[in-house]
């Protein structure tokens, strides 16, 4: 870092590209929550290092408004310049700036309105856990945010569990399916009741359903991997939006997690280009205790668009 503080960790930091492609990615992604006013924010850079340009996204939603159009707070900026700091230590145009307080444990969140003083946000964020990674390239992690949201001149406390994630690799934004992969829709899930009882899952449709393919329960303080879990969707509204989920699975020390998710937001938009994604602060209960969290339901742009219209009625045959 450029003030000296720490020596953060390599996971803290920009990673070295391993080849040229230009779609080689970096994302640092920071979401939290005031669920007593059912709000949800998040913090979403999307780096691309071999080209020189970042996106930066800011998305801030209640449960009055669901698209970026008419929720509390939405941008996005494109083709923004990555400066030369590092990712412990940066400041981006769009607002954003992170900063390492302890490596991999605890970060300083804040943003500023570009333009003008619609939105100002001074967090930090301590881990609950240490990082859980999937394979060499991606980490999860549930941590406290607290501090202040200036939202329009109201100032709004935050004191509750949210989470991070950081990826780095190539991303294409094409094909039919999520991240490369043949799963056209997936999940993102998790919930964090204390610093000893929580889970965390990442499902994937490869044509069974959404099936876990990452994720873990913390029970009474003991952490262990999840070996299977299915997410489903219960119910959806008249928009196709999920509102009520469930999640079944079995850890590596064979407990089962049982949990009811009921969704109090929702924010639909792509929060990149081949990603398309419905994101809920959920109430979720599991192991007798009721916690905050949140539930994504995940669609390539293709997939999205073909579920929505028959959803919708949109594909039927003219008559």
């Amino acid at each position: 870092m450029t003030d000296g503080a720490v020596s953060p960790h390599p996971d803290d930091e920009f990673h070295p590209p391993t080849n040229d492609d230009p779609y080689w990615t970096e994302t640092c992604w920071f979401t939290f929550t005031v669920p007593d006013r059912r709000l949800s924010g998040q913090l979403y850079p999307f780096f691309r290092t071999n080209q020189g340009v970042t996106a930066g996204g800011a998305y801030f939603w209640d449960d009055r408004g669901s698209e970026p159009w008419n929720c509390l707070y939405a941008k996005n900026f494109w083709h923004l310049p990555i400066p030369d700091q590092p990712l412990s230590n940066i400041t981006l145009a769009n607002g954003i700036h992170y900063r390492c307080l302890e490596p991999l444990t605890r970060y300083v969140i804040r943003y500023d309105d570009p333009d003008g003083d619609e939105l100002h946000v001074d967090l930090e964020f301590t881990a609950v856990t240490p990082p859980h990674y999937l394979g060499g390239s991606h980490l999860d992690q549930p941590g406290r945010y607290t501090g202040t949201i200036v939202l329009r001149g109201e100032t709004i406390p935050v004191d509750a569990y949210g989470f991070r994630d950081r990826s780095w690799g190539v991303r294409s934004q094409f094909g039919p399916g999520l991240a490369g992969s043949p799963a056209r829709r997936g999940g993102y899930s998790y919930a964090t009741a204390s610093d000893r009882d929580a889970f965390h899952t990442i499902t994937m449709d490869f044509g069974s359903g959404c099936q876990s393919i990452h994720g873990y329960l913390l029970r009474d303080g003991v952490w262990a991997k999840l070996t299977s879990a299915v997410r489903e969707v219960v119910k959806r509204d008249d928009r196709g939006f999920q509102t009520q989920v469930r999640i079944d699975g079995v850890d590596q020390l064979g407990r089962e997690l049982h949990a009811e998710g009921i969704c109090l937001n929702h924010l639909a938009f792509p929060i990149n280009p081949n990603l398309f994604t419905i994101n809920c602060l959920t109430a979720w209960t599991f192991d007798g205790v009721t916690a905050y969290g949140e539930d994504h339901d995940n669609w390539s742009a293709p997939a999205i668009r073909a579920f929505a219209r028959d959803y919708l009625g949109y594909a039927r045959p003219s008559s």
